[in-house]
């Protein structure tokens, strides 16, 4: 079993979720059950697979669950293109918040690299 708090992508996704919530909290109440939702439980899943793919035997698994959680961060960053689009999130917290997604993104692909090897 691996120690998930000692990895910096774990963390740095705790801040993303954070983050996610933050933004959602100002969204129209008439996206509750849309992009609120989405948003919010796209931000949670990353820093989740990595914890559960660190408690897996093998590694092949744990890179499984780390491909899970590069799918949910690639599926955030769509969300917000969206909810930038429509105006939900500003240029301005977009711009914030996008750079560290990116760089979660690479990180996490990095990991799951490293970790097949």
């Amino acid at each position: 079993m691996r120690n998930f708090r000692k990895l910096d992508v774990w963390t740095d996704g705790l801040v993303l979720a954070k983050d996610i919530y933050r933004i959602t909290a100002k969204f129209p109440k008439e996206e509750k059950f849309g992009l609120i939702s989405q948003m919010n439980r796209a931000s949670i899943s990353v820093p989740s697979n990595i914890a559960e793919g660190a408690s897996r035997r093998t590694k092949k698994h744990f890179a499984n669950f780390l491909d899970i959680s590069i799918g949910s961060a690639f599926e955030l960053e769509t969300q917000l293109i969206i909810s930038e689009s429509l105006n939900m999130v500003s240029k301005e917290e977009f711009d914030a918040i996008l750079p560290s997604l990116l760089s979660l993104q690479r990180r996490l692909n990095a990991l799951r690299t490293a970790i097949l090897r």
